[in-house]
């Protein structure tokens, strides 16, 4: 027993050296970005509105530090969703983790600027059991101001598009 601690306390001391090494070796900067991805980063704190159909839609955001905007999105009723913003090259790329049960994929054209207005088209998705169950196929994020954001979100379900608007404000 007394080995197998003295084998542990000798495992914990050098455990600050091992980050650091890694941290050494694995540091190359700061995160990769664009003024597009910075501009959703300012989206950053709480938000309310509503959907298209007149329907309450709270929303939060938050810049992670690895350079990744997570969304909360949360209709009244439903269940919460996660949308993940992160670059991909000269991309936006969103991870839509949907109350639908899958994970669409969904990537913008190259982005050099912010121009305050993003589509964002399907790639592929994840955890649908056939392609006409209903996924995300869509996505424009339009920012027209620091306090106000619209999501159009077009999902296809068995062939049928359609189309749900948020708009959302800060919340002050």
């Amino acid at each position: 027993m007394r080995l197998l601690v003295a084998a542990l306390v000798a495992a914990l001391a050098l455990l600050p050296t091992c980050a650091s090494a890694q941290h050494s070796n694995t540091s190359e900067g700061p995160p990769r970005s664009n003024p597009a991805l910075e501009q959703f980063k300012t989206l950053s704190g709480e938000w309310e509105g509503k959907d298209s159909r007149g329907k309450p839609v709270r929303a939060s955001y938050e810049a992670l530090a690895s350079g990744v905007v997570m969304e909360r999105l949360q209709p009244e009723g439903e269940a919460s969703m996660i949308t993940m913003y992160s670059l991909d090259g000269d991309h936006i790329v969103a991870i839509h983790f949907c109350s639908a049960g899958n994970q669409p994929i969904l990537k913008t054209g190259a982005v050099s600027a912010a121009t305050g207005k993003y589509d964002f088209q399907m790639e592929r998705a994840y955890g649908m059991r056939s392609p006409e169950e209903l996924h995300m196929v869509e996505l424009s994020v339009t920012l027209p101001d620091a306090d106000h954001v619209t999501q159009a979100w077009t999902n296809l379900d068995h062939g049928k598009r359609s189309t749900n608007t948020i708009s959302l404000a800060r919340k002050k």
